[in-house]
């Protein structure tokens, strides 16, 4: 496995296909890893030269982060560790340990510390934009964090556009922890996220990390099987799974299918390979080793500029007001003088 700079704003090296951990634990109706399973699928990652481990407070309970703890015992400095806060652990979190609040931000850091064993989180995000609470409080608590060595390096999951810039801009003007990297949906079937989000990631140089790659397994292609096990459309609540509901979506898969038999590979090999084409660092979630191998097997696929280009093409999304004045031929013509095609535009958004 290769390693990336994760953004622009660390040194930090991570390696190009992120572990993510919900599935780790059984507290969510049984669909998940049992600790011998975890264990499996994290030395398989662990021996493939992977080091980003993705986890939450809230996943399976808690579950997640406890066996989290356990794996990376004797081999702590290995991995980069993230977690989250912001939602309910379990049953019992209430509503002054939700939420983006400074409270809630210290009391969730101390919790998933204990469960993970651990004396530092390397990346902390915010799971969730809360909707209320200030970026100015998000960041201070952020860096006082950091100040108190509790975590190393902070970022934003599941924001809206303007509030990471808003973020990013706070940092720099005041010179305090920059955000480093957001966490979104981002896969054939969401590609909603290239509108503004991934923009402003690289116009502020943010790191990306895109979770379901595979739209909660629809991606593989297996979900047109009715005797699929474990079936993730009912599993959880059908939470983070994009079913195969749109004439669209079913061209997305025919393409995948039509691509994966060109090179020999899975359709899901192909629809994380394209997640990484983009420039994000996918988040496999596997929940068994045979699924881990298979995710693994991403890394080494490299599809050429046509296959981009089809998949491109079969999953496009139109663009929403303003782009549907800026990227009209007669407003590109009005502002460059009649001159668009002749200017060499930079290859990233411009904050």
């Amino acid at each position: 496995m290769r390693y990336r700079i994760f953004g622009k704003h660390t040194g930090l090296r991570v390696s190009e296909l992120v572990l993510g951990t919900a599935n780790f634990g059984m507290a969510w109706g049984g669909h998940g890893a049992t600790p011998e399973e975890a264990r499996h699928i994290f030395d398989t990652y662990a021996g493939a030269g992977g080091n980003f481990i993705d986890t939450a407070n809230g996943y399976q309970d808690g579950q997640s982060e406890q066996f989290v703890g356990d794996l990376l015992t004797g081999r702590r400095d290995d991995f980069v560790l993230s977690t989250k806060f912001a939602v309910k652990t379990n049953a019992n979190s209430g509503i002054l340990v939700t939420g983006n609040s400074r409270q809630a931000m210290v009391a969730s850091v101390e919790a998933s510390l204990k469960r993970l064993k651990t004396d530092r989180i390397d990346l902390y995000w915010a799971h969730v934009d809360d909707g209320v609470t200030p970026m100015e409080e998000i960041m201070r608590g952020f860096d006082d964090l950091v100040r108190a060595g509790k975590i190393l390096y902070a970022g934003l999951s599941n924001f809206p556009a303007w509030r990471v810039a808003r973020a990013a801009t706070i940092a720099e003007m005041r010179g305090t922890l920059p955000i480093a990297g957001i966490q979104v949906e981002h896969s054939l079937v969401q590609r909603a996220t290239e509108q503004d989000l991934i923009s402003a990631a690289q116009a502020f140089g943010l790191g990306v990390v895109a979770y379901s790659p595979l739209g909660g397994g629809v991606l593989t292609g297996k979900y047109r099987t009715k005797d699929t096990e474990n079936r993730r459309d009912q599993a959880w609540g059908g939470a983070g799974f994009q079913p195969e509901n749109t004439p669209q979506r079913s061209a997305i898969i025919d393409t995948l299918i039509a691509i994966a038999t060109e090179v020999r590979v899975t359709p899901g090999e192909i629809a994380i390979a394209w997640v990484a084409a983009k420039g994000s660092l996918p988040i496999i979630g596997p929940r068994t080793l045979a699924q881990l191998e298979s995710n693994l097997a991403a890394a080494n696929v490299v599809l050429s500029p046509g296959q981009v280009a089809r998949l491109d093409q079969v999953s496009v999304v139109p663009r929403s007001y303003p782009y549907t004045v800026l990227d009209d031929p007669r407003i590109n013509d009005l502002i460059t003088g009649g001159k668009f095609d002749d200017i060499d535009a930079p290859l990233h958004a411009m904050a």
